[in-house]
């Protein structure tokens, strides 16, 4: 492993100025924590010259403007945390180390997970792909880049939401993490589920307490969305390892179909933009509302 100083040198987290954010809200008067891990929008120009993609065709792995959608959250008392850097330089919803062997020079660290899925699919914590399948880069990355990635931005970023969901724990008897994310819609293959505009993921139940997924459901089926459970997907790394029901600590992954919001070929924002971030506001606050009556205990007993 190389010196905190090489490190330094190799990812310099000064160039996303900074890494990652969080919004605080005056008052913290929910329960509630936000994360946008893949929103994040900003591609230094070291990362740019060995990349053999331009900036439009790795923007296509971005969950773009999420954080923007759920903004609002913050004027109704929860926090969110938001990532600068993006998805294709590093993904903070996969393991520390899952990395394909194949992408760099030199000898991976022995724990690192080399055979997930994911790695084979071209999507570990630092992606081989895009989300359509294209190359990043040009030749191999050194070993040192990909530890470099990890000890400077993944590693804090996950110190960071943890305590973020721990303080929220310690000031509410319970927290409840809500991971942000946007679906291509040709993601969306098999016929039953073309048409789905947001896929709640609770890890098949074992992430957060059934009446947290049942509230959202009943609220975006309220007004009209087709909404679904954990198919395609039912929550990454982060809903697996923050939710953990049995002691208050619930997680829930919502997946946003793009098109309800942009347009997926150049990224622009499109009409329903505006209407979608205050549709999502009134959904968190019903939400937050009907749960509001639930003592801890009884959400982890649902």
């Amino acid at each position: 492993m190389t010196e905190p100083n090489s490190r330094q040198n190799a990812v310099n987290p000064g160039s996303f100025d900074p890494p990652f954010v969080i919004d605080e809200p005056t008052d913290h008067t929910l329960p509630f924590v936000f994360n946008t891990p893949h929103s994040g929008a900003v591609y230094p120009k070291t990362f740019l010259a060995v990349s053999r993609l331009d900036a439009l065709a790795l923007r296509r792995s971005e969950d773009a403007y999420v954080d923007r959608l759920f903004a609002p959250v913050v004027d109704l008392g929860a926090p969110l945390m938001r990532a600068n850097f993006p998805r294709a330089y590093l993904d903070v919803n996969r393991e520390p180390y899952e990395l394909d062997p194949r992408m760099f020079d030199g000898r991976l660290p022995p724990f690192a997970n080399t055979r997930s899925m994911r790695v084979a699919g071209g999507l570990g914590t630092v992606p081989r792909v895009v989300a359509d399948g294209q190359e990043i880069y040009r030749t191999r990355l050194p070993v040192e880049e990909a530890v470099a990635r990890i000890e400077d931005l993944y590693k804090p970023y996950h110190r960071t939401l943890r305590g973020l969901v721990q303080r929220t724990a310690r000031s509410f008897g319970h927290a409840i993490l809500i991971d942000c994310h946007s679906m291509p819609s040709s993601s969306l293959i098999r016929e039953e589920d073309a048409k789905a505009e947001f896929v709640l993921g609770d890890r098949f139940g074992t992430s957060c307490a059934p009446v947290l997924i049942a509230a959202f459901e009943h609220h975006l089926r309220a007004r009209g969305f087709r909404t679904l459970r954990n198919k395609p997907y039912a929550g990454g790394f982060i809903t697996e390892h923050y939710g953990e029901p049995n002691i208050g600590r619930h997680a829930l992954q919502i997946e946003i179909n793009r098109s309800l919001y942009m347009n997926e070929a150049n990224l622009a924002i499109t009409q329903g933009f505006s209407d979608l971030v205050w549709t999502l506001r009134d959904v968190v606050k019903a939400v937050a509302e009907e749960l509001d009556d639930l003592a801890p205990r009884r959400m982890a007993a649902e």
